[in-house]
C-alpha cells in the first residue's frame, strides 16, 4: 500500500494538530491505507521527519495532499520546496495531489455545515484566513457565492488577516448590519487567528446586538476530499504503465 501524508501549514496552537491528526487518520481508514500527519512549519512532525520515518521503514514511494484551500504562497512556493528537499534527501518519490482548494466539492462540505449549525436567519461570514495574493482571495469570494446558492443563506468573506475590513474589525461591522450572524470558518483545523473572533463572540454579540453564531473548523468533514486527492495523486502513476 502506498501511505498517504497529509501536509498542512502548522500552528502555534498546540491543540489544533489533534485536528489534522484525526482527519488523516479518517482518510487513511477510507482508503485504508497507512496515513501520517506532517507540517510545513510551527508543528511536528516536519515533512522531513515523517518522510525519514517513512524511508527508515522502507516505503519508496507515498502520495502527499496539501491541506490547503488557496494556491498561493504556501501552495506555489513552500510546498514544493518542502517536497523536493525531502524526496531527494531520502529518495523517497513523493507524487502531489491537488490541494484542497475552494471548488465544488469544498463548497459543498461547507454547504452541509452550514444547513446544520446556523439559524435559518442568518447572515454568513466565510471566515478565511485571508491572502496577498488577489486570486487566492477571489478565488474565496467565489466559493461564498456558490455557498450562498447551495443553501439559500446570504454569504460574504471576511479574512483574519489583510487591513482594514480583516479580523474582529471586519466581523464586528458585518455583525453590526445583521440582526443574526453565523461564523462558517474556513479552516481544517482550530487556530489562533480563528480564536481571535470566536473567543470574542460574546463581546462582539453584546457590543453589537447580534445574535452571533458559529461553526467548528471542518476537520473530518473533510476526510471524503483528502480520499479524492490522494487518487488523483495515484493517478500520475498511470502514465507509466
Amino acid at each position: 500500500m502506498i501511505p498517504l501524508i497529509t501536509l498542512s501549514h502548522g500552528s502555534r496552537k498546540k491543540s489544533a494538530a489533534a485536528g489534522i491528526t484525526a482527519l488523516t487518520h479518517e482518510a487513511g481508514r477510507m482508503l485504508e491505507t497507512p496515513a501520517v500527519e506532517a507540517h510545513l512549519e510551527l508543528a511536528e512532525p516536519s515533512l522531513d521527519q515523517v518522510v525519514a520515518t517513512l524511508s527508515a521503514e522502507g516505503v519508496t514511494r507515498a502520495a502527499l495532499v496539501p491541506l490547503l484551500f488557496s494556491n498561493a504562497y504556501h501552495a506555489k512556493i513552500d510546498v514544493p520546496e518542502a517536497v523536493k528537499d525531502a524526496s531527494e534527501k531520502y529518495g523517497v518519490e513523493l507524487l502531489v495531489g491537488p490541494h484542497l482548494g475552494t471548488g465544488s466539492d469544498v463548497a459543498s462540505v461547507l454547504a452541509q455545515r452550514l444547513r446544520a449549525d446556523a439559524p435559518t436567519d442568518a447572515h454568513v461570514i466565510l471566515y478565511s484566513v485571508g491572502s496577498s495574493h488577489v486570486s487566492a482571495n477571489e478565488s474565496v469570494i467565489d466559493l461564498a457565492h456558490t455557498i450562498a446558492l447551495l443553501t439559500g443563506f446570504s454569504v460574504e468573506v471576511v479574512p483574519a488577516t489583510g487591513g482594514p475590513g480583516a479580523g474582529g474589525a471586519g466581523v464586528i461591522e458585518v455583525a453590526s448590519k445583521h440582526k443574526a450572524v453565523h461564523i462558517l470558518p474556513l479552516f481544517v483545523t482550530e487556530g489562533l487567528l480563528l480564536d481571535r473572533v470566536i473567543d470574542q463572540s460574546a463581546n462582539i454579540a453584546a457590543a453589537t446586538g447580534t445574535n452571533f453564531t458559529y461553526s467548528e473548523p471542518l476537520t473530518t468533514d473533510l476526510a471524503p476530499l483528502v480520499a479524492a486527492r490522494y487518487h488523483a495523486a495515484l493517478s500520475a502513476l498511470l502514465a507509466h504503465i
